[in-house]
């Protein structure tokens, strides 16, 4: 039996997850636990942001054979839909230099030559979504510039946890995978458009995070 972490930045995005089903444990982060297809799971709600995500991660991941996390996101000109998490990058790590934001691999010493910025997520084991680079960081993108800015990093989706999970998961040796569902575009509209769109994109990701625990 394989012990499964997955987190969820927010209450509706966990409560998407298998829902109505499982035993609630409480505690910091708000967890469920139950078997699913003779694995092990542990749903944990971990709050906002690249700080919660990575707590979450650190004091729940000891005996977890994998890492991973559902929700929703941003769209960096992706189209609507899920999207099987290939890389994960941390938007906001790295160097400010004269005119310009060198990013890095988070963790990795912001100086000098600047490699990869990404990590990558666990094979897709044939759910067959579309693979996407996500861009996390410790900001609500509402803002065409700066969802641009992003989109130029090879960034097709944008959110605020994913990164940290990965860099967690890699620091501790541990596959991690994350699906997420589009509820905006990054632009003047989003913070309307996620609330609107919120429980429909978390129960999409949701439904096919369901589908992969069945074939991992």
């Amino acid at each position: 039996m394989t012990h499964i972490l997955i987190l969820a930045a927010l209450p509706e995005e966990a409560d998407a997850l298998f829902p109505g089903t499982g035993e609630r444990a409480g505690g910091l982060f708000s967890e469920r636990r139950l078997p699913v297809a003779g694995h092990s799971l542990v749903i944990a709600t971990c709050g906002l942001g690249k700080a919660n995500a990575a707590l979450c991660a650190g004091m729940l991941a000891g005996d977890a054979g994998i890492l991973l996390m559902t929700g929703t996101c941003g769209s960096l000109g992706a189209a609507p839909g899920a999207y099987w998490i290939a890389e994960a990058l941390q938007h906001d790590y790295g160097a400010s230099e004269p005119g310009l934001f060198r990013r890095y691999r988070a963790g990795e010493w912001p100086i000098g030559e600047a490699g990869e910025a990404h990590f990558p997520a666990m094979a897709d084991p044939g759910l067959g979504l579309p693979p996407a680079r996500i861009a996390s960081g410790d900001s609500f993108v509402a803002c065409p510039d700066a969802a641009a800015d992003l989109a130029a990093l090879g960034a097709t989706l944008v959110d605020m946890e994913v990164g940290a999970v990965a860099q967690v998961a890699t620091r501790l040796g541990k596959p991690w995978a994350a699906i997420k569902a589009v509820t905006d575009e990054a632009n003047g509209d989003s913070a309307g458009d996620f609330h609107a769109n919120l429980v429909r994109a978390a129960r999409i990701a949701a439904l096919e995070v369901e589908r992969l625990i069945t074939m991992i």
